[in-house]
């Protein structure tokens, strides 16, 4: 290699070994600039915006002393001194406080609220903890669509999910989410076309997969609504979204078993059972999963294979590593049986639940009550209800419905009255269902009196009367020839704005009125009607007047004070200045201060110096005095 010109070394070493300088000045401004690039200015962290999403702190990152509260909450909430209500007033009067609640401690709080089914109080602290921005968690969204389902309210359950499900979303919602939404639409509402459209949104969201326990709650759905084709055509689809192999959750083989027997393909579902239970089956089996299948076999006249299944989950059961059955398992057995006739086998069940340490709830109660009242098995069921009171089981209004309808099955018109009356002593709220059912009882027995007056108490409780016992009640004072009721009631279908005045009862009516030579009878009900309505609307009308003048004089009250309130301030303010420059004025008379002759005169004399004032005045008095003596003038 040849070079125009040498280079030498001072100019080599550099562009070989970098950190290499050929001065000190030139190595010295080197480290100043590696020093400047090092260096990097860290930007202040902005403050979080008020409208920036929370989300919630883990439980170990809290504060001793929320994390302290936190235990005492649970231990409000079980254990021998369990106090539900005080921990939820704990809770809600904490929130604004310095030690506030965590979502779990809220969670913990709200999921107690809903089991023991005290609704108004969920949503009271549930709407507080939005309120006091405690950051709601996947289990509280649960939680709340939860307790929407059970308050019946499936729109907005499905509004709120939706709303959870959109892009962005902080908390997405969870499996469990739209299990809650697709079982409320399905067991309780029938609505089989919206919870089908929700799963499709499940699987297009991207945030839950192919969730087998959403299949076979609409499965099962469409085997309740007689469609046992849908429900395999359902499983075929799950089986291809899991890659065309079997799916090895067991929760979708008992809704499939009970398709196939739907379809009269009952060595089709026993070859499933075969497949699924057997030695070389992957397929996991819980509790729930065990349950369907036993339910399957057991109201399919399947008894000896339901028995040997059931045998079978008790062998397997070892809590707390395996749980194999449970309260349903239980109850499921008892259908078995009572499907089967065998009602002592049946109860028989029922009681081995203790040999589980399983403690019977009020459904598995209210089951069995259920089997025996419809087999006019009576005195078994009061059996059961009795021991339910003493051992604190809580009965409820189903139970009451229960006991009372197996009462009107044999006869026991007075004692199935009782019944239903015990539930005011015991502050339970029948529903329109209840009484439906207690209306319809009394009319079988032609007591139309007594069917009247419970049914003018639905009113005054604020149960709302349905359309179905006003017909009922209307076409029995037709046919036992009380038209003044017959009028009444229709009166009362007309003036109900839930209510709807069928053609065909109209006809009804008016066809045994004219029958009855009171053709003006008509003319003046639908008068009275029409008078009875604008009075109303009048009223109404009267009512948000006054309603809106006492919310315009408060208002204005609110606003005097509010005036009045400044005007004393301002007053308050104002004397307080005046008093304060009265004290200034008054310090200010007392000491006149110095003029600036002495003060520099003060300061002179410190320095043993005097001022030219003093000079002048002392000098003209000593030569005074001076020629006085001697006539001559000296200037000292």
């Amino acid at each position: 290699m040849s070079l125009s010109k040498p280079i030498s070394a001072r100019r080599l070493v550099p562009a070989l070994f970098p950190l290499a300088h050929a001065d000190a000045a030139s190595a010295a401004a080197a480290r100043r600039e590696r020093r400047r690039d090092t260096f990097v200015a860290t930007p202040p962290v902005p403050a979080p915006s008020p409208s920036a999403v929370r989300l919630a702190e883990p439980l170990p990152t809290l504060a001793p002393s929320r994390l302290a509260f936190h235990n005492r909450i649970l231990a409000l909430l079980s254990g021998p001194q369990a106090d539900l209500p005080e921990a939820a007033l704990l809770t809600r009067h904490a929130l604004h406080s310095n030690c506030r609640p965590s979502s779990f401690t809220c969670a913990a709080v709200l999921a107690a609220l809903l089991r023991a089914r005290r609704l108004d109080d969920f949503f009271a602290l549930h709407r507080f903890a939005l309120q006091a921005a405690v950051p709601p968690t996947a289990a509280t969204h649960v939680l709340y669509l939860s307790a929407l389902a059970a308050r019946r309210l499936p729109d907005d359950a499905l509004h709120h999910l939706r709303l959870l499900a959109r892009p962005g979303s902080p908390v997405p919602p969870s499996p469990t989410a739209y299990r809650v939404v697709v079982e409320c639409l399905v067991a309780d509402h029938g609505r089989l076309a919206d919870a089908v459209e929700l799963k499709d949104e499940m699987l297009d969201s991207g945030f839950v997969g192919p969730d087998p326990k959403v299949y076979s709650l609409l499965m099962a759905g469409f085997v309740g609504a007689g469609d046992g084709a849908k429900a395999v055509e359902l499983y075929q689809e799950l089986k291809d979204k899991v890659g065309g192999e079997p799916v090895l959750d067991g929760i979708v083989y008992g809704s499939l078993m009970k398709a196939y027997f739907l379809m009269g393909m009952e060595e089709k579902a026993m070859e499933c059972y075969k497949e699924v239970l057997g030695v070389e089956s992957g397929v996991k089996f819980r509790a729930e999963s065990y349950n369907e299948i036993v339910d399957a076999l057991g109201q399919n006249r399947r008894l000896e294979d339901a028995v040997k299944l059931f045998d079978r989950m008790l062998g397997e059961h070892d809590p707390p590593l395996r749980i194999a059955v449970d309260l349903r398992s239980f109850r499921v057995m008892v259908d078995a049986y009572c499907a089967a006739g065998r009602f002592e086998d049946a109860t028989a069940v029922f009681r081995r639940m203790g040999e589980w340490k399983l403690v019977p709830d009020v459904a598995s109660y209210n089951n069995l009550i259920r089997h025996l009242g419809l087999n006019q098995l009576i005195g078994e069921a009061e059996v059961l209800y009795n021991e339910m009171c003493e051992c604190g089981v809580g009965v409820n209004e189903e139970t009451h419905v229960l006991l009372m309808e197996a009462c009107f099955s044999v006869d026991r018109i007075d004692d199935g009255i009782s019944y239903f009356d015990k539930m005011d002593g015991l502050e339970l709220k029948p529903d329109a269902t209840a009484y439906h059912k207690l209306v319809d009882g009394l009319m079988s027995f032609s007591m139309l009196d007594k069917a009247q007056e419970y049914f003018d108490q639905m009113k005054g409780k604020g149960v709302s009367r349905s359309i179905s016992s006003y017909e009922t009640l209307l076409k029995a004072h037709v046919a036992a020839g009380q038209l003044d009721n017959a009028a009444k009631v229709a009166k009362g279908i007309l003036l109900d704005e839930k209510a709807v005045f069928s053609d065909e009862m109209r006809e009804l009516l008016e066809g045994a009125l004219r029958g009855d030579g009171r053709e003006d009878d008509i003319t003046k009900l639908y008068e009275d009607v029409e008078r009875e309505k604008a009075e109303a609307e009048a009223q109404a009308a009267e009512e948000k007047a006054r309603a809106e003048a006492l919310a315009k004089e408060e208002r204005d009250r609110r606003r005097a004070e509010a005036a009045a309130e400044d005007e004393a301030a301002a007053k308050a303010s104002a004397a307080a200045i005046e008093a304060i420059l009265a004290h200034k004025r008054k310090m200010e008379n007392r000491v006149s201060p110095p003029d600036a002759n002495s003060l520099d005169g003060g300061f002179l004399s410190k320095l043993g110096l005097k001022s030219a004032g003093e000079d002048t005045l002392q000098g003209t008095h000593q030569i005074t005095e001076r020629t006085g003596e001697d006539g001559q003038g000296q200037l000292w």
